[in-house]
């Protein structure tokens, strides 16, 4: 399960990028209840908080970028984290750099072309709030090449893995930091793209009650359902959708577990 001690290799923060931020900010807000708290010395990057407590933080998109959620995973120390990275094939987008006295965040392509990012932290260490009703509760990663990718991640982050068949047919590789009870310190999973369009990319889950209730929200105000809701047994009830700029996210009451 996540939680805000954030371990070493666990997701710690997340943030998205968008063409329009009070518009997106206003998405979110009816979708979740977020509020959005601008930096101003930050060039429009701002919180995302629920209930006083940041779940997440908004950006102008890059140039030549696409509206997405990154994902970033905490490390001890990023320059390593890197270096071991574009050793393992990744592409640095953008290289280690202090953000204030906040920590050292450095941006990074996996070799099957999923976009991540790291986070060495100073004063802040993460998120202050995960693994509740409408906060940051799971990271899935979809991928055209599950054990390359897996193999890449376990060099640089030590996560541990174990293998759960949700339905006949189908393996879902579950994480685990490399400290830690293995099952308490699980917090995403690994599961092979479904057609060889979709794109290799980490996509944030977040926890909600009623998954078709929050589904309806979104589709009120803009979002896309990507995949409409549905149980899946030993998972819970999920559903994929997209905010109106595009960016996927998913719902999920329940949380997948090792079998």
């Amino acid at each position: 399960m996540l939680t805000t001690d954030f371990p070493i290799g666990s997701p710690c923060w997340i943030d998205l990028g968008s063409p329009d931020i009070p518009a997106t900010a206003a998405f979110y807000g009816k979708v979740f209840g977020w509020t959005f708290q601008e930096i101003p010395e930050a060039g429009g990057y701002g919180f995302l908080h629920l209930d006083g407590r940041t779940v997440g933080a908004l950006g102008n998109l890059d140039p030549g970028a696409r509206p997405a959620w990154t994902t970033y995973f905490r490390t001890g120390d990023a320059d390593a984290t890197v270096e071991a990275a574009e050793q393992a094939g990744a592409t640095v987008r953008v290289p280690p750099m202090d953000v204030m006295q906040e920590g050292r965040f450095a941006a990074l392509t996996d070799p099957q072309g999923a976009e991540f990012a790291l986070w060495q932290s100073g004063g802040t260490t993460g998120l202050g709030a995960v693994s509740e009703e409408g906060a940051l509760v799971w990271a899935e990663l979809h991928t055209s090449g599950p054990d390359a990718a897996l193999a890449f991640y376990e060099k640089l982050f030590g996560w541990r893995m174990q293998k759960f068949e949700p339905s006949p047919g189908m393996t879902y590789r579950v994480l685990s930091t490399a400290e830690g009870d293995q099952e308490d310190t699980s917090f995403g999973g690994i599961a092979p793209t479904m057609s060889p369009e979709q794109p290799s990319a980490w996509t944030p889950y977040f926890a909600a009650e009623d998954v078709d209730a929050r589904v309806a929200a979104a589709t009120a105000v803009g979002g896309s359902v990507l995949m409409a809701a549905s149980d899946v047994e030993n998972v819970g009830r999920i559903a994929w959708l997209a905010d109106p700029n595009g960016a996927p996210f998913a719902l999920i009451h329940g949380e997948p577990q090792e079998s």
